[in-house]
């Protein structure tokens, strides 16, 4: 029996069912992950009814605190919690386990399901994630309630995570978790799973390391809690865990909670197979007798149990309207405050936010990069909630903010270090900060970003993808765009990225052509509110002239034309640096009595969204040729420019020699283009 003051036997009867409900679930789908969700669901159930600061009848209320499920995979873990606390999962809803329309798909979806925090699935993303959410918490309450102390503001909460073997098996949470210990990030309270059971069995195949004192050297709080004697959990000495997890303020804390997978499964607890398949009708009627329940019966739920765990919402409404007092108070002593939270809340922008963002003059020539860097700087002067940074390459890919300050806990001896500093060091870790980007933008009211070389994307993409699929607005800022990196060599130049990550459904790939395309982009990034990567050139590139071409506002448009003229017989489309060379191309022909109209195609995205109207009048049929012009493959164009079109593309990798020469020998001149035209008109 549990010491835990006002325990009862009720409690007990509500974890023995929600066992069985997991296996049942499991069972009616036909497939699914029991294992997990019957182990974890004393930890689940004591955390959602004792510990966890949430009101059911609102999943939105900024004064919650945050849960993940980082092992997705065990998704029945929240969903039965969900169920219980009164979040608007019935039991029909756990009998459509992973089916068709159901709001209980096989793993956690972000704005699917009420109470889902984030979409999880792909392990280690939740650790990453939750690291962003807890620095996001900190540095909201620097915007808001900066005098504070730590821990006695209405703006303080914790984000809570359970995660698996595999989640700290992937390279994304040690990334992360090493960040939150620098960071010193008390809020964050991560119960790990330790049931030393993954789909091929035990954990010790691979993975043996001492991970209480692998988190102890990141700075990390470390608490152990051992299996009760007959392999259950031992909910009294978690709950002890879970207590002192709170206490602590100036560390996260990681609970090693050691478990049996599937108990208490008379044949399958502790086995692999317990994890990844439905036990079989057998084990479960076994199981439910074990438990003291009856074995025919399926998706029970006495009224009596049911009643008793949905007493939480009394405690959530209580949790919030004491909060809800104080904030009132916080308000008419904070009213500037206030207001900036309404405006945060609802994603609104300043009056006037964009009007002093920076013109660049023709006859000039800058890096796209650079332009990025100074317009960050003057929107950071009237959006506070806009900071981020760099994995270290912050120098090179423009992402600090003048003035902003280090985000580094008071601790720190770095020279700059503000708790709520605005420049974020996420350090040499590319997957990590995707993730923690997530967290951030997850968690609600900042607008953040991060950059790294665009090769390294590739680093990062698991997060973006998962940006891409929440719809959460994040901007991830990719420089060094193209092989005009030069002498860094193939390495550094990225060659398939743009197609690789234009293939992400729901990203806005934006690559400007001068500094005030990236004016325009970054405008446009604001404005729409979405997950974006902007790529941008380490070499200057000239700005374009605007009195001979068209204005670069029309970036809204994803693609316009740049310049025209009379009867064109081809359409040059190029993004970025490549746009620049077009233009010249245009005169060239010209010259030679060819007339081509030139379009800048920043986004593609963009422009697919505009009408067809638009589209046939950038774009016409009655201009068969079409060409693009890209330093990178060609993968993607072809749809724009049709079987008769020329890509003027680089499919193979790059090499060590300046950026000049680099263009020239690949192709990328205008005599090479120009023939090529001229070759296909004849």
């Amino acid at each position: 029996m549990s010491t835990i003051v006002g325990w009862s036997d009720l409690d007990n009867r509500a974890i023995t069912y929600s066992r069985a409900l997991a296996a049942d679930a499991v069972q009616k789908a036909g497939n699914g992950h029991p294992g997990t969700a019957m182990s974890l669901a004393p930890v689940a159930y004591l955390l959602f009814q004792r510990h966890l600061v949430h009101d059911p009848s609102d999943p939105t209320w900024i004064g919650r605190d945050r849960f993940i499920l980082s092992c997705g995979h065990s998704s029945l873990t929240l969903y039965t919690q969900l169920f219980y606390s009164g979040y608007g999962l019935e039991m029909d809803d756990l009998k459509s386990f992973r089916t068709w329309g159901s709001l209980t798909p096989g793993h956690p979806e972000y704005g699917h399901t009420a109470g889902v925090e984030m979409t999880t699935g792909p392990l280690g993303q939740g650790v990453g994630t939750a690291v962003g959410m807890a620095m996001a918490s900190r540095y909201e309450r620097g915007l808001l309630d900066p005098k504070a102390k730590s821990g006695e503001s209405l703006f303080d909460h914790n984000i809570w995570v359970i995660c698996s073997d595999g989640d700290l098996q992937e390279g994304v949470s040690a990334e992360a978790s090493s960040l939150a210990g620098t960071q010193e990030l008390g809020n964050l309270k991560v119960i790990y799973d330790d049931n030393r059971i993954s789909i091929e069995g035990d954990t010790h195949n691979a993975f043996t390391e001492d991970v209480s004192m692998r988190y102890r050297a990141y700075g990390w709080n470390v608490l152990e809690v051992a299996a009760d004697s007959d392999g259950s959990v031992d909910i009294s000495a978690l709950d002890s865990a879970m207590r002192a997890a709170k206490e602590e303020t100036s560390k996260p804390t990681l609970i090693r909670l050691k478990t049996v997978i599937a108990w208490p499964a008379p044949t399958l607890r502790g086995t692999g197979k317990s994890h990844g398949s439905a036990l079989g009708a057998e084990e479960i009627a076994a199981t439910k007798t074990l438990l003291g329940l009856n074995p025919e019966e399926h998706f029970a739920m006495p009224q009596e149990i049911l009643n008793h765990v949905r007493e939480v919402k009394k405690r959530g409404a209580d949790l919030r309207k004491d909060w809800n007092k104080i904030f009132e108070l916080w308000s008419s002593a904070n009213p500037d405050a206030a207001t900036l939270l309404q405006r945060l809340q609802n994603r609104g922008l300043p009056a006037g936010w964009d009007k002093d963002l920076p013109i660049f003059t023709t006859g000039k020539e800058i890096a796209t990069r650079a332009a990025s860097g100074d317009t960050i700087n003057a929107l950071a002067k009237v959006l506070p909630e806009l900071w981020g940074g760099s994995a270290d390459l912050a120098g090179s890919n423009n992402t600090s903010i003048d003035g902003g300050g280090s985000f580094l806990p008071s601790s720190s001896a770095i020279k700059g270090a503000n708790p709520f500093g605005r420049i974020i060091h996420f350090g040499i870790r590319e997957h990590a900060m995707g993730a923690i980007l997530n967290g951030i933008s997850l968690h609600g009211l900042t607008r953040s970003f991060g950059g790294t070389f665009a090769v390294f994307s590739d680093y990062m993409r698991p997060a973006v993808r998962l940006a891409a699929l929440m719809k959460i607005p994040v901007t991830f800022v990719w420089t060094h765009d193209s092989i005009g990196v030069g002498e860094d060599g193939p390495t550094h130049q990225p060659i398939e990225h743009f197609a690789a990550l234009r293939a992400i459904p729901g990203l806005d790939v934006i690559r400007p052509a001068d500094a005030n395309e990236v004016v325009e982009a970054w405008k446009q990034i604001l404005i729409r509110n979405r997950p974006a990567g902007i790529l941008l050139s380490r070499q200057n590139l000239p700005v374009i002239d605007r009195e001979q071409c068209e204005s670069a506002s029309d970036v809204a448009k994803g693609a316009y034309i740049l310049s025209d003229t009379e009867k064109p017989v081809a359409i040059l489309i190029a993004t970025g640096s490549e746009v620049t060379l077009a233009l010249e191309v245009q005169t060239s022909l010209k010259n030679d009595g060819i007339a081509v109209r030139v379009v800048s195609a920043p986004c593609l995205e963009w422009f697919s969204e505009q009408d067809d109207f638009y589209r046939n009048t950038v774009l016409p049929a009655s201009i068969p040729l079409k060409v693009s012009i890209e330093v990178g493959i060609a993968q993607g164009w072809r749809e724009i420019i049709g079987d008769k079109g020329i890509a003027i593309s680089i499919e193979h990798f790059g090499a060590s020699a300046d950026a000049k020469k680099l263009f020239s020998e690949f192709g990328f001149s205008v005599e090479n283009v120009s023939n090529r035209i001229k070759a296909a008109l004849a």
